[in-house]
């Protein structure tokens, strides 16, 4: 098992230079650019305290997941070894599976989960076991079939928001889904196209998806988060703002409340423009 910590012990090697920067990094920016998965979900806990409250704290496990990819995926990149690659991987797994059992829409929901959340939830957690015996025995595949995972979480979103009447959520929507594209044309292109990007001295896209891709993601978590207080709570009459200034579309979006809730609603764990 040790030989699975070794440097370089992992298949996947992207196509940035190897300690070519730092000695003991092996690819330096994409390292470095994890840094909005660390730092933005402490924020983003402190802009939803309301909503924790009031709606779900699920919401907190969403953000504690998302760190844990920055730090996974920084572990990864500064050693290219097998375990990097599998914490990395199964990090963002279990973010994406957990983000389908907080905020999918309960019309689309299995029949026999009866339009329960927690057993929807439940049903998650079953399909995250098994997918994650999987990814351990077919390490080589796991970046590859990961993809089309997230898939669903953008067809979630625009079921949503064609049913939306809010412009600056629609807005918001929107720009997820354009981070989303940039960040996938990033992922192809440093995986597919290495050799052009080498011969240009660019060999770099890998860390445009990790931002592009940081970005999207809480965007649209952020996103769901809205549709699902509009659905637990329309009383409260949440409403999209950003921080921390709230005058256009641009800094950290988060669900806030125009009306004071009686008392809040329980709830259990489960075990834009943005700049």
């Amino acid at each position: 098992m040790l030989k699975e910590f070794e440097r370089g012990s992992s298949d996947v090697d992207w196509c940035e230079a190897n300690y070519d920067i730092v000695p003991a990094i092996a690819e330096f920016w994409n390292t470095i650019s994890n840094v909005l998965f660390i730092v933005l979900p402490p924020v983003l806990m402190y802009l939803f305290r309301p909503y924790a409250r009031q709606i779900s704290a699920n919401i907190n496990l969403i953000w504690w997941m998302l760190a844990i990819v920055g730090l996974s995926s920084m572990y990864f990149h500064a050693t290219l070894s097998l375990v990097g690659q599998l914490l990395d991987e199964i990090a963002i797994l279990w973010v994406i599976i957990a983000a389908w059992g907080v905020w999918a829409p309960r019309r689309f929901f299995p029949r026999f989960c009866h339009e329960s959340r927690k057993s929807f939830m439940l049903l998650m957690l079953g399909a995250g076991a098994v997918t994650t015996i999987l990814a351990f025995q077919y390490p080589a595949m796991n970046h590859v079939l990961l993809m089309p995972l997230a898939i669903p979480c953008i067809l979630f979103m625009f079921s949503e928001l064609k049913r939306c009447n809010n412009c600056r959520v629609i807005r918001l929507g929107t720009a997820a889904f354009v981070w989303f594209s940039l960040a996938l044309t990033c992922w192809v292109n440093d995986r597919l196209f290495c050799h052009i990007w080498e011969s240009v001295s660019f060999p770099y896209l890998h860390s445009g998806w990790h931002i592009f891709i940081a970005i999207a993601s809480f965007e649209l978590c952020v996103v769901m988060a809205y549709f699902e207080a509009v659905t637990m709570a329309p009383e409260r009459a949440p409403t999209l703002k950003f921080w921390p200034s709230d005058r256009c579309d641009l800094g950290v979006p988060y669900v806030s409340f125009k009306l004071a809730a009686a008392k809040p609603v329980k709830a259990c764990y489960v075990s834009s423009m943005m700049i």
